[in-house]
């Protein structure tokens, strides 16, 4: 029975691995072989627990934690005040202030994320998209009465959380942003 290109390609591959840990092998890591996908011999190594002091467990469902945040990225642009634009990978339920403040962008967030300021403004410049955005709750709409230049399209960043929703979402970051909690 011949191989399909896609097994030869496979095969190949394991090859190549073989010769390259075998090019590599410290004397301090042990080796075997095993019977691999091809049937032939397959090289394995291991190596001292010491040699990954920076490495841990994991926690249950710490793994597929890790795994649901990095399949569910979503591409959000920021307009900062400069008019420069920044496309950034963001999980989901991550906030926009969040994104922001990990990303150097100019976004105080005073309060911390709690909603009890309006220094983290953003102007969403689709309707589209801030209509598929939650509704603003009470308190985010008192705060945004204290923003400086709100539009009909004015949230808090700390309140808006990335989904599937906002993907390709683009917010601009206002010009001039005041702490009027923290001057009263």
């Amino acid at each position: 029975m011949a191989a399909t290109p896609s097994t030869q390609r496979r095969v190949n591959s394991f090859r190549a691995l073989d010769s390259i840990c075998a090019a590599r092998k410290p004397s301090h890591i042990a080796a075997g072989f095993f019977h691999g996908f091809a049937g032939g011999p397959r090289h394995f190594t291991t190596t001292l627990r010491a040699e990954h002091a920076a490495l841990r467990a994991t926690n249950p469902g710490e793994e597929q934690e890790t795994n649901r945040m990095l399949l569910h990225r979503r591409d959000i642009t920021f307009i900062d005040k400069e008019g420069n634009s920044h496309t950034l990978r963001a999980a989901d339920d991550e906030s926009l202030l969040d994104i922001a403040q990990a990303n150097n962008l100019e976004m105080e967030g005073a309060c911390g994320g709690t909603c009890a300021c309006s220094t983290c403004h953003v102007i969403v410049t689709s309707p589209f998209m801030y209509r598929a955005i939650p509704e603003p709750m009470d308190n985010e709409n008192d705060m945004l009465d204290l923003a400086f230049g709100i539009t009909e399209t004015s949230r808090l960043g700390c309140q808006i959380k990335m989904n599937k929703a906002l993907k390709g979402l683009v917010v601009k970051l206002p010009g001039t942003v005041q702490n009027v909690q923290a001057s009263t």
